[in-house]
């Protein structure tokens, strides 16, 4: 087995590089980068060969080393039959946008996106949920500012990302305070801006979630004045593209690799620190800042159940009272238990 990561692609020479840039921004830029653009990155990166032409290739969208670095720190991916090409994202959106364009065969997001995501005709499937705690997803204003509950943001600019779980966060604490889409300002940004909005007094408050609560508390000192505790579920989703589950050969690794999770997920409840320590390591942010984001979150690996069905149906009510999607989905026709068993057979005491 091989595991190819995002990062590795930028051996392949500078139309490596281009694509990458175009795909996650190079960082210089506050801007980012266009439709087209990254358009034309998934092209070129999945165009990139490798050498078992016949064997059969999973690339896996993750954010901020979410999946992988739970599975390498469990050595959950050993003896794996297939090799695993990872591309690392910085939010939901663009990882969407990749499975739309067919660039990744499957990726781990927020209910809240995959749901967005769905309603706009992304050919996906959740064939797989976590369930974690409220404190990462917050509402998130510097150490100076007069705010400390969500009323105080009553007229002033929050940033988040369209469609993110942070947005979902705003309309279900919009809902819970009688209050209206009007009665705040929001701004749509990527994550990187959001980040420099905040410091710089351009916005006064941030709709986001971990790990960037965490960095933003740990680091900048900034504070959480609410959270999605009793408000959304806390669901996150592996999905993956309906023409891969329709390939005998992926279905078969979907199935593997979703397996692989659950047993992995299970496995770092009760090994957070060197959970922790090996995600630090692949994006790069402190320890304490991973501590700090596994022990709340206290991630729970779950087949695709009723449970799950019903509060996912409660996200897709949600965004259309709020006209974010034209009309309500059933949620049963965007999420699968067609890997049920295999997951469940990895979370048996």
């Amino acid at each position: 087995m091989r595991q190819v990561s995002s990062d590795a692609a930028t051996r392949f020479g500078s139309s490596a590089r281009a694509a990458r840039r175009a795909l996650v921004g190079d960082g210089r830029s506050r801007r980012p980068a266009g439709r087209f653009a990254r358009l034309v990155a998934l092209a070129l990166l999945s165009t990139f060969a490798f050498a078992a032409q016949s064997e059969t290739v999973l690339r896996v969208g993750d954010q901020k080393g979410n999946a992988r670095a739970v599975l390498e720190a469990a050595h959950a991916l050993d003896g794996v039959g297939y090799t695993i090409q990872w591309f690392e994202f910085p939010a939901a959106a663009p990882l969407l946008e990749a499975a739309k364009a067919g660039a990744i065969d499957a990726g781990t997001v927020g209910d809240a996106p995959f749901t967005f995501a769905a309603a706009a005709g992304a050919p996906v499937k959740a064939i797989q949920a976590t369930r974690s705690g409220p404190q990462g997803l917050a509402i998130v204003v510097r150490a100076d500012s007069p705010a400390h509950a969500f009323r105080d943001l009553v007229g002033k600019t929050i940033a988040t990302g369209r469609g993110s779980i942070g947005h979902q966060l705003v309309l279900a604490l919009l809902e819970a305070n009688g209050l209206k889409a009007s009665d705040v300002k929001l701004v749509f940004l990527p994550p990187s801006d959001a980040a420099v909005a905040l410091s710089t007094g351009s916005v006064d408050a941030w709709s986001t979630w971990d790990p960037y609560t965490a960095q933003r508390e740990l680091i900048q000192h900034d504070r959480a004045i609410a959270d999605s505790a009793g408000l959304t579920a806390g669901l996150s989703f592996f999905f993956a593209r309906d023409d891969a589950l329709a390939d005998p050969d992926k279905r078969a690794a979907l199935g593997d690799f979703v397996a692989r999770l659950a047993r992995a997920r299970a496995w770092g409840l009760g090994h957070l620190e060197d959970y922790a320590k090996t995600w630090s390591g692949i994006v790069g942010l402190p320890t304490e800042v991973g501590e700090k984001v596994h022990a709340r979150a206290r991630l729970q690996p779950t087949p695709i159940d009723a449970g799950v069905v019903a509060d996912e149906q409660r996200t897709i009510d949600l965004y259309a009272r709020s006209g974010l999607i034209p009309k309500p989905l059933d949620a049963s026709t965007i999420v699968s238990p067609i890997f049920t068993r295999e997951i469940a057979a990895e979370l048996k005491p």
